[in-house]
């Protein structure tokens, strides 16, 4: 029996919301059998929509879900719904090649507001959907060829190989037996997820980060029964350090570009987030790329958080000073 990923869930949700903003008022049963799924699995998907939202998840911030008691479901959108959406080419088309497919989910309307929506948007675009005849070069991320074939290859007949790999976070070279599980794109670049034995546990490597691979010629232990379907690309640990950042205004992509945990705004527009540290290197270069338009003002498992920024921009002077000064 195939187990539903939260990628396939999040697309069922992504379909059914705007079916239900469009039919207000439908009862739940209607809108379970439309979309061929049990009325306990759309109450959880349900629950899943009540926690969208934007900082600081005000009521107005929020999307409101509300069932009567008579079973009658209705979805409110929170305000910046109406607000004008802006996007880029780059992010037009990528928004529009990956909401396509939600309209082959059974029970999407053909003509409804997913529909429409996605037809302005490739109009405006110059994408004729229906009569496309000019290809779209779409760019996966930078892999070696002969490197993804190599993984897919051992992923399939539960092989085992080394790897040579480079981790940005550590800025540090290891070399590792992983079981390769599943290759996939995502964001632009190219991950592997594999059982890793140097960490004894379940990884995601960035392929492009891999400069040599070997095939072990053995096979893979079999995956643990409690191993994910991993489908993102960084899931934070219970032990995993924390950091508590203050972050002006203008610093504000922090919270979009990483995952933050407490996020909250003040009326100053000053917002204080919690960041998990996979590394302290990640943790230097983010500082010092912020400068001035953050402060640490809590830290959780981090040795001397006040001066890691000073101590990175040091390091990072005496790389440009004069030859006899530079620290080897």
């Amino acid at each position: 029996m195939s187990r539903t990923t939260a990628s396939d869930r999040m697309r069922r949700v992504l379909a059914v919301v705007p079916w239900i903003v469009a039919n207000p008022g439908r009862r739940v049963s209607e809108v379970a059998s439309r979309f061929g799924l049990k009325e306990s699995e759309l109450l959880d998907d349900l629950g899943v929509v009540y926690m969208v939202g934007l900082p600081p998840y005000s009521p107005d911030a929020l999307v409101d879900v509300e069932i009567d008691d008579e079973g009658r479901v209705t979805i409110r959108l929170a305000d910046f719904f109406s607000r004008p959406l802006r996007l880029t080419p780059g992010q037009g088309l990528a928004l529009l090649a990956s909401s396509d497919g939600l309209l082959s989910i059974p029970g999407t309307d053909p003509d409804g507001a997913l529909a429409r929506a996605l037809a302005k948007l490739g109009s405006a675009l110059g994408v004729d959907s229906e009569n496309a005849s000019d290809p779209i070069e779409v760019h996966l991320g930078a892999a070696e060829a002969a490197v993804l074939d190599q993984l897919r290859r051992a992923a399939g007949a539960g092989s085992e190989v080394e790897i040579d790999y480079y981790s940005y976070n550590r800025d540090a070279m290891t070399t590792r037996a992983v079981a390769p599980w599943r290759v996939f794109a995502d964001a632009g670049h190219w991950y592997v997820h594999a059982w890793c034995h140097r960490a004894e546990g379940e990884r995601i490597f960035r392929v492009d980060r891999i400069e040599s691979l070997t095939d072990l010629d053995r096979p893979a232990a079999a995956r643990p029964d409690d191993a994910e379907d991993t489908d993102g690309i960084f899931h934070p640990r219970d032990d995993d350090p924390r950091v508590t950042l203050e972050l002006q205004p203008q610093a504000a992509w922090v919270i979009a570009a990483y995952p933050c945990e407490d996020v909250r705004e003040g009326d100053d527009g000053v917002i204080t987030a919690t960041l998990v540290v996979t590394a302290q290197p990640w943790l230097e270069r983010l500082l010092v790329r912020l400068g001035p338009e953050a402060r640490i003002v809590a830290s959780d498992g981090i040795d001397d958080p006040g001066g890691l920024a000073v101590d990175a921009a040091e390091r990072i002077l005496a790389r440009y000073g004069p030859a006899g000064d530079r620290s080897p």
